[in-house]
């Protein structure tokens, strides 16, 4: 689903100082031995063959000029001040960025982390290391950031809007460039240990570099390794996190309190309980008159049974689930460069990560129709108990003899009810009850319950990736130079889960009593041997990529001191995945965790592309006048896609030296990846609400025909019993006739440099990204499906109404009773807003450590979103999910209006103190059908403390306190994502200490 966007940003050439302590700013060729850089004048010690290759192009440009694009460096010292070790930490905060996968990702989770820009999704943006695609985690052909080691990380620059002219396909939000450091020279060793004021979630890291040159400085050579060990938090360890909450009755529109609890907000969990909850199936007139009809029987105490009380009775589910996932890694890696001869520089890079990383849930839920021998039972039911089965035997077996509605919808014939015995057949085939309730022996229950006595569910993810890349690059003249390379990237990862059960195995056996599941825990130690399953499956992914270029000058005009510079070259990719279930999770016979069916698939794209800066003017009348193009043609082998093109144009002006102008237009495109072609039929369970469930369906006269020409009972409309769980369960899959996503992007900007107040710099952008073809869940996913069907289309012969399936008492419980919402190129996405960026360095003319003049530092970066909207169906442009400023089960995580990331810094020779603040907007639900407990999320701010000391020219400090102010995340009910808030957006670990050392010879 669509997300909200974010932050763009370009700053100009200057590196932004100090403490800003590595914000986003300009990278320095030199790195400071300080952890802060130094602000210098943007024209100081600048020559004419400085020059670079700035991300977002493959032209060498000078660093005094400024990129057409949006543009944001974020420097190495930025991820030392936060205490970040995975780079995810810091991106997350930048404002054009919304979370993806992160620590705190359990359910949905897969223990990686993940980068999405603008809200627009993780497959929509690149992410390269070094300016090169880098490796793959799974099918969806995206980057896990556990894999790029941060302790070499010299920058990463952040380049939003389409890049596809440049870098090829995925490049539609933008692209991330990670530029690790490759001139290591010595040895580099150190640590870091996190803690949080609680005293868990510990966290610890250590890594040494070693670099050298030899062949008399021909060559170069480096290798490193890094262990990283992050320790778990449950839900049950934080007051917030440790009963599952819901939405209650009560009041409704309350905002979320911080640390208080929400009026109306209860203690809801889950409906599959320990004890067992038993519905009559066959409508609710079949199990009227007892506790099984409504939401059902209840037994709190074994083998006698209540009726089910909700929210009381349900299971608190939260203390068994990871707040923040386990992880434990190692990299290795290496990098080495040799003169073969002049104009022949040899390369190579070698990287090896081992991950480990485990998602934990409660105990697997059962929902499944099982029909019970009421002898085999009966020792473990009370006598009521069997008597009220016998009742709801006899109704339901009438029904089946004589096609009856009596006792609801209920479909005549074997075919519905096919293992029901006969022992209370109808001698003369009329009357309400057919035979005595005494004489009927098999009933038939729709079982919900909790194998507790079993385990935990348990997935341990083991992902093993490498890439090995060779190269060569020089000079073919003065003005030319080329670079051609190979590489190969895989990635395989081996999941285990443990805590699952067997569908089959289950319904058989509590069927004839070999479990007992009328009360907690009852499971004897053979049934729990029977039914359990030890569920295995793997990843394999591979990305190839060969290029060649080749780049530099060809003429210079006569009112331009640059010349006119070209890059241009020719690429092949191929990029092939697998997803390799077991048996069990093949077949579709497990609980617990979701079945799937295998992926496999490859495709190749070879492509031609070529870039053109043209400075028109420079230092005449006017400051600078500069013109830009790119264009690439890729031919892939997919048939659907074939032949395409993306191209760009943009242009700078600047009229004096103080300001420029700048602005370009980019048509990029994205390929299907594996998964959304070649996807084998997955299950989830995704957040969603049954508007048949909400009892304003009952008296909307066009919704409850709609849901009872869909398949729910008439006498159930408007019965929260239709949806036990927040959660309902989807079935996803890949579509091999998909084609390319295209994107149109535009942006506008200002540059601002007044030579009246040095060392201040101001720019401001506006972004407008139109993506169409989308690809995505087809209606937009499984909630929105529901809503589309009863609350907009309103037709149940409709396409997509046909996608909702539902078992014979109405419920969406499980397969094949789903919502289908396989992939389909029927969507698009719109994003607009403005970024902005103002960083100001002073001196302040003392130094309290003596140590020469002291500084402070100012940078401030924020994002003002007005339009980030998702619409699902290109055939009802009018049916838009609105994201800028809400959060919900539509949106997903909060994309308010408003996100900004300021530092402020006192840098005094070797010591640094610096102060972070980092602000969330208010966001709204986006759901406006639906009156939930927390329709609205109050503004949200963090503030970060950290200090800097270098000991000496070897040894640097570094210490913080991370949300020193111990900010609680907001609490919401059943619009929430996990945990009873949105992990991935709210700080839930607390107050946080780190302290960590570098040493350098």
């Amino acid at each position: 689903m669509a997300s909200n966007l974010r932050l763009r940003l370009l700053t100009s050439t200057f590196a932004v100082g100090a403490a800003l302590a590595a914000v986003p700013a300009y990278a320095q060729d030199d790195q400071p031995e300080s952890p802060v850089q130094t602000s210098q004048d943007p024209t100081a010690g600048q020559q004419d063959d400085d020059l670079v290759v700035v991300t977002g192009s493959r032209i060498a440009s000078r660093r005094d000029l400024t990129s057409t694009s949006p543009l944001a460096v974020v420097q190495d010292e930025e991820f030392t001040l936060s205490g970040s070790v995975n780079v995810e930490q810091v991106i997350n905060t930048l404002p054009q960025v919304i979370p993806g996968a992160t620590a705190f990702s359990n359910n949905p989770g897969g223990g990686v982390a993940t980068l999405n820009l603008r809200g627009l999704g993780s497959q929509r943006n690149l992410v390269l290391v070094n300016g090169r695609r880098y490796i793959f985690f799974d099918t969806n052909q995206v980057v896990d950031l556990n894999t790029i080691p941060q302790f070499l990380i010299d920058s990463v620059d952040v380049v939003t809007g389409g890049a596809s002219a440049v870098y090829g396909s995925d490049a539609l939000a933008g692209v991330v460039n990670f530029r690790l450091r490759t001139d290591l020279d010595g040895i580099i060793l150190g640590g870091q240990y996190s803690i949080t004021e609680e005293g868990d979630g510990r966290r610890y890291n250590g890594y040494v570099a070693l670099g050298s040159q030899f062949a008399d400085g021909r060559g170069h050579v480096a290798v490193y390794a890094e262990y990283y060990n992050r320790g778990d938090i449950f839900q049950g360890d934080r007051d917030f996190s440790r009963n599952a909450l819901g939405d209650g009755a009560g009041t409704t529109g309350q905002t979320a309190a911080w640390g208080e609890p929400v009026p109306g907000l209860i203690p809801l969990g889950s409906a599959g309980v320990p004890q067992g909850r038993f519905v009559a199936v066959g409508g609710p007139s079949v199990g009227a008159g007892t506790n099984y009809s409504g939401l059902g029987a209840f037994f709190q105490a074994p083998g006698t049974s209540i009726p089910y009380c909700g929210g009381p009775c349900s299971y608190n589910y939260a203390p068994a689930n990871y707040l923040m996932v386990p992880q434990e890694r190692w990299t290795l890696g290496g990098y080495a460069e040799y003169e073969v001869a002049e104009g022949i520089n040899a390369y190579a890079e070698v990287t090896f990560i081992n991950n480990r990383v485990q998602n934990e849930l409660a105990a697997t839920p059962i929902t499944q129709n099982v029909d019970y021998s009421l002898a085999a039972i009966d020792p473990f039911v009370s006598d009521a108990d069997i008597a009220q089965m016998r009742l709801i035997a006899a109704r339901q077996q009438q029904a089946i003899n004589t096609g009856s509605t009596a006792f609801g919808p209920i479909t005549a014939g074997a075919s519905t009810f096919p293992a029901l015995a006969t022992g209370c057949d109808d001698p003369d085939g009329a009357g309400p009850l057919l035979a005595d309730p005494a004489t009927c022996d098999t009933v038939r229950l729709q079982t919900n319950t909790r194998t507790t006595g079993i385990s935990s569910r348990n997935v341990s993810d083991d992902r093993n990736a490498f890439r090995v890349l060779v190269g060569m690059r020089g000079d073919l003249t003065d003005n030319l130079t080329y670079d051609l390379y190979y590489s190969y990237a895989r990635t395989r990862n081996a999941s285990v889960q443990f805590g699952n059960v067997s569908r089959s195995a289950f319904t058989r056996l509590a069927a004839n009593g070999t479990c007992n599941v009328f009360g907690a825990d009852l499971l004897s130690q053979d049934c729990v041997d029977q039914i359990s399953i030890l569920a295995q499956n793997q990843d394999i992914s591979e990305l190839q990529v060969a290029q060649a270029s080749v780049s530099g000058s060809l003429f210079q005009i006569p009112w331009s001191t640059d010349p006119v510079a070209f890059a241009a070259g020719v690429e092949w990719r191929n990029m092939l995945g697998q997803f390799i279930p077991d048996t069990a999770l093949s077949s579709g016979d497990v609980v617990g965790f979701n079945a799937g069916q295998p992926t496999q698939g490859a495709y190749s794209a070879k492509e031609a592309f070529a870039e053109l800066r043209i400075p028109i003017i420079q230092d005449g009348f006017i400051d600078r006048l500069e013109l830009n193009g790119a264009a690439r043609y890729s031919d892939y082998s997919l048939d659907n896609v074939g032949g395409v093109w993306t191209y760009a144009a943009g242009a700078e002006f600047a009229p004096i030296r103080d300001i420029t102008f700048r602005g370009q237009y980019q048509r990029a495109i994205r390929a299907p990846n594996v998964q959304e072609l070649f996807g084998g039929q997955q299950v989830g369970f995704p957040p969603a609400t049954d508007p048949c469930a909400l009892p304003s369906a009952a008296t909307n006269p066009t919704i409850r025909d709609v849901c009872i020409a869909t398949g729910v009972p008439a006498g159930s409309v408007g019965s929260p019993a239709l949806q036990p769980n927040s959660q309902i369960q989807g079935s996803f899959g890949g579509n091999p006739n998909l084609q390319e996503e295209v994107a149109d992007t535009w942006t506008a900007g200002v540059v601002l440099r007044p030579r009246f107040i040095p060392r201040l710099n101001i720019t401001v952008d506006y972004y407008d990204i139109q993506i169409d073809s989308a690809i995505a869940a087809a209606g937009g996913g499984v909630n929105n499906i529901l809503n589309l069907c009863y609350n907009v289309i309103q037709d149940a012969s409709s396409s997509l109404c046909q996608l909702i399936n539902r078992d014979p008492i109405g419920v969406i419980s499980g397969p094949p009773f789903v919502v289908n919402a396989n992939n389909a190129n029927l969507a698009s996405f719109t994003t607009e807003g403005i970024d902005f960026q103002v960083d100001y360095n002073m001196p302040l003319g003392f130094s309290l450590m003596g140590a020469g003049e002291s500084r402070l530092s100012f940078f401030f970066l924020a994002n003002y979103s007005w339009e980030n909207n998702f619409t699902p169906l290109v055939d009802l442009p009018d049916d838009v999910v609105e994201c800028s400023g809400r959060f919900g089960l539509n949106c997903g995580n909060p994309t308010p209006e408003w996100k900004w990331s300021s530092r402020l810094s006192f840098v005094d020779g070797p010591f640094t103190a610096s102060l972070r603040w980092r602000h969330l907007g208010e966001v709204n639900d986006d759901d406006d059908s639906t009156d939930f407990i927390v329709e609205r999320i109050s503004a949200y701010d963090l503030f970060d403390l950290s200090f800097a000391f270098a000991v000496d020219d070897n040894l640097t400090l570094n210490m913080g306190i991370n949300n020193m102010f111990d900010k609680l995340p907001p609490i919401v009910g059943d619009n929430q994502e996990q945990a009873n808030t949105y992990p991935g957006s709210y700080d839930v670990i607390g107050r946080d200490f780190f302290i960590s050392a570098n040493l350098r010879f």
